[in-house]
C-alpha cells in the first residue's frame, strides 16, 4: 500500500472515473489489490475523522445539519 505523502486537489475535477481509476492503478504500478487497499484504508480513515467531526462540532454550529457516514 502506498498512501500520497499528504494530498494534493487535482488542478482541474476530474470528468471521467476512468482518467481517476487509471490515475489510481498507475500510483500503484498497475497493482489493482493495493490501489483497494489504499482506498479502503482512505476510506476507514475519513469515517474516523467523520466520526471525530461529529463528536467534537455542537449541533447549532451548522443549524441542525448532521454529516452522516451514508451516501444520499
Amino acid at each position: 500500500m502506498r498512501p500520497l505523502p499528504e494530498y494534493e486537489a487535482p488542478a482541474e475535477p476530474v470528468e471521467n472515473e476512468g482518467d481517476a481509476v487509471r490515475a489510481a492503478l498507475a500510483w500503484h504500478d498497475g497493482d489493482a489489490q493495493a490501489t483497494i487497499a489504499t482506498l479502503l484504508a482512505d476510506c476507514a480513515h475519513l469515517r474516523r475523522q467523520l466520526d471525530l467531526t461529529r463528536a467534537a462540532m455542537g449541533h447549532g454550529f451548522v443549524r441542525g445539519w448532521e454529516p452522516t457516514p451514508l451516501r444520499d
